[in-house]
């Protein structure tokens, strides 16, 4: 019989101290490996929880902030497309308004004793060197 795989058994990288990644403020960038290419991922913070996203707008595949860790609209509400206009719910990556097609890609984060981690998986994988 299989056992169910938790959160503590799943391998974890560390992304960041908590206090790095405040409500609506800049994100924490990271490397991840979808289907063997290299690409930018960020971790936010929205409404006291931890989210994090392929930076990668579903309207065109480019990067989707403005300034370094900049996605957040004015109010902190949003995540916002620089180039695009598409517009994102921070805390499930749903397309709320602009030109997306679809949501953006959803990266598992645990937050525990002040750090913040990834948890990879079969689709998204660390950049080894």
């Amino acid at each position: 019989m299989e056992q169910a795989t938790t959160d503590t058994d799943r391998r974890q990288i560390p992304l960041c101290d908590s206090a790095q990644l405040s409500d609506g403020g800049r994100a924490v960038a990271f490397d991840v490996l979808l289907a063997g290419q290299a690409c930018r991922a960020f971790a936010i913070r929205y409404q006291g929880a931890v989210h994090a996203y392929l930076n990668r707008c579903t309207h065109v595949a480019m990067e989707m902030d403005y300034q370094e860790g900049r996605f957040f609209d004015d109010s902190g509400e949003w995540l916002l497309c620089a180039t695009h206009g598409a517009v994102y719910q921070p805390d499930t990556g749903d397309c709320a308004g602009g030109p997306c097609r679809g949501g953006l890609v959803k990266i598992a984060l645990l937050e525990r004793d002040g750090m913040v981690y990834w948890c990879p998986d079969d689709r998204l994988k660390p950049v080894e060197f």
